[in-house]
């Protein structure tokens, strides 16, 4: 009878097995044979289909697809206790696909988006809107805090144009190059909230600045460079009548040469390539630090441009109070109150954030550790120079296809870092001195006027080959102006960002007048008290007595003086000891 009784068991044991591996295996099947190529069809048809529209391919809609549309319009199938929901199946297996293809590559969230509407129009796919945390999914740029973090490499990889107020990337030999403007900046803002500002600020100010700083007063501080440029100081000043106050194209050109005879770097670099990159990278950050600033008036103009009127801003807190409505509706009302004042505010505020820069830092400067580096504006001629000759090169790279040199067409982070040094250090008279720029066309009009004689002396007969080389000197000579040119006014401009407003010159003229106005008073008092010996009029102090109007008679009681035999003697010097003697220095 026990035996009987456990056959029954194991029957049923053996049954529910069976019946698992049955599921298991028809699931599984279904899977492979049904599921996965469907899905993969839908993402092979969304995929060309987006492809043929950007690339503007029509050949690639050429493949012909199924009528997939069927497979979506069935009803959930039932298969034991599991319901099987084809269209469900497909969207999640395509929504965890663009999700990880998205992770890797972010600039592809618009690409990714386009595929999500098609997949509705064409199938009806309602798919998941994909909005990673911490990314520029607003944009195809770099994200404000990746910046902020890696902001030694932003500034060496990325050129600055002023103009345009847009950063692009250094091309050495790929195909595309990243760039990042105001509206990305605008859109991270957007993400982050406007405390990234100041944070970003704060950062440049003390992570970067400091840095890039002290390595720029090291090079100015070595042995060879400093006196290099004490030497052409004293031989500026003892020659300047003689050369009309210019300082001479061709001292400059000889500047370059003698520090390339110091050493040069794997790369080819002198000791004024890299000292002339760290100026660059400060302009590229000052640079950022403008966008920023730009991105957020951006930001803030658009947030509040649904506000009618920024000067009589309505408190609804106030209003629910008069309604007397529910406790929800005031603190709702209080929070909208709170953030149209801080859109207000942010609006109306004019922070200059280039200026601070110069204020914070300009006193530790003054220091006289720091003396080696009233030199500096000596040093701008060659520095600009150098410039010139890096960037032609670096605008001829564009149109050659190989090559691994850096390819370029603007740069003018250098020009906003020249200008921010010589404000810091208090040199643009040093420097204005010099007249470099007109020093520059002069040379240009000479060497062309020296080329313009020398054709007319030649003959006909004179060999193709010096005719070539006359040529490639005026070639020359038209890139060299061009480029000194546009550097003038990068230079002009960058110098208007730290320039103070009328308003500040006023209020600094009427103080000086109010000085000069003070002093001019107490001069004339003083004269007053010469000439008279008492002052015009006593100052009247509280608790002190005025002077008397007559002077009173010596009372009759007071003794005489002594006479001049009664003085004693003065005391012997001889007795008194010598000052102790001071240790050597």
């Amino acid at each position: 009878s026990m035996t009987d009784k456990k056959k029954p068991q194991q029957s049923s044991k053996r049954a529910k097995k069976f019946l698992e591996s049955f599921k298991q295996e028809v699931l599984s099947h279904f899977e492979e044979q049904i599921l996965k190529p469907l899905s993969r069809e839908v993402e092979n048809d969304l995929r060309l289909h987006i492809h043929s529209v950007v690339l503007q391919q029509s050949s690639l809609r050429k493949v012909k697809f199924k009528d997939l549309r069927k497979f979506f319009e069935l009803k959930p199938l039932r298969f034991f206790d599991i319901m099987i929901d084809i269209k469900e199946r497909v969207t999640h297996y395509l929504d965890s696909t663009f999700y990880n293809h998205l992770t890797v590559k972010l600039h592809d969230w618009r690409i990714y988006a386009e595929m999500r509407n098609l997949a509705y129009e064409q199938y009806g796919l309602e798919m998941a809107e994909v909005h990673l945390p911490g990314s520029s999914h607003y944009s195809e740029a770099l994200d404000i805090l990746e910046i902020m973090r890696n902001i030694h490499i932003f500034t060496a990889r990325y050129n600055y144009n002023m103009n345009t107020q847009m950063f692009v990337e250094v091309a050495t030999d790929q195909k595309h190059l990243n760039t990042i403007s105001i509206q990305h900046i605008a859109d991270s803002i957007r993400t982050h909230g406007t405390g990234i500002m100041n944070t970003t600020v704060d950062f440049v100010y003390r992570r970067f600045l400091g840095r890039k700083l002290m390595l720029f007063s090291e090079f100015l501080l070595d042995d060879h460079i400093k006196s290099r440029l004490m030497k052409d100081i004293r031989w500026f000043k003892e020659n300047k009548e003689n050369l009309r106050n210019k300082y001479p194209f061709v001292r400059a050109e000889k500047f370059n040469r003698a520090i390339r005879k110091l050493g040069v770097t794997k790369k080819n670099l002198t000791y004024l390539d890299k000292f002339r990159r760290i100026i660059t990278e400060i302009g590229n950050a000052l640079g950022y630090v403008r966008t920023v600033r730009s991105a957020g008036m951006q930001y803030s103009s658009n947030a509040i441009k649904f506000v009618p009127d920024l000067e009589d801003v309505a408190e609804f807190a106030d209003l629910v109070d008069e309604q007397n409505l529910s406790k929800e509706t005031k603190e709702s009302c209080t929070n909208l109150d709170a953030m149209l004042k801080s859109l207000t505010d942010q609006f109306s505020r004019n922070t200059e954030y280039l200026k601070i820069l110069v204020e914070h830092i300009k006193p530790a400067l003054k220091k006289d550790r720091f003396r080696h580096l009233d030199n500096f504006h000596i040093i701008v001629p060659p520095l600009t120079f150098n410039f010139v000759e890096k960037i032609s090169i670096a605008k001829e790279r564009i149109s050659k296809k190989s090559g691994r040199g850096e390819a370029s067409f603007t740069d003018d982070g250098f020009a906003l870092g020249l200008a921010y040094l010589l404000k810091l250090l208090d040199q643009d008279a040093a420097f204005d001195s010099l007249h470099w720029f007109n020093a520059v066309k002069d040379f240009v009009n000479q060497k062309k006027a020296e080329i313009a004689k020398q054709k007319q002396m030649r003959t006909k007969d004179s060999k193709s080959a010096d005719m070539q080389h006359v040529q490639l000197t005026i070639k020359r000579l038209h890139n060299i102006r061009r480029e000194f040119e546009l550097l003038y006014y990068s230079f002009t401009g960058a110098r208007i960002f730290f320039n103070e407003h009328e308003d500040d010159k006023k209020k600094e003229s009427n103080e000086t007048k109010q000085k000069e106005a003070t002093e001019g008073g107490e001069e004339k008092k003083a004269e007053g008290e010469n000439q008279t010996g008492v002052p015009s009029e006593a100052p009247s102090v509280a608790g002190v007595p005025p002077p008397p109007s007559e002077i009173p008679a010596v009372p009759s009681n007071v003794p005489p003086p002594p006479a001049a035999s009664e003085i004693p003697p003065p005391p012997d010097m001889s007795v008194i000891p010598p000052p102790p003697s001071l240790p050597p220095p």
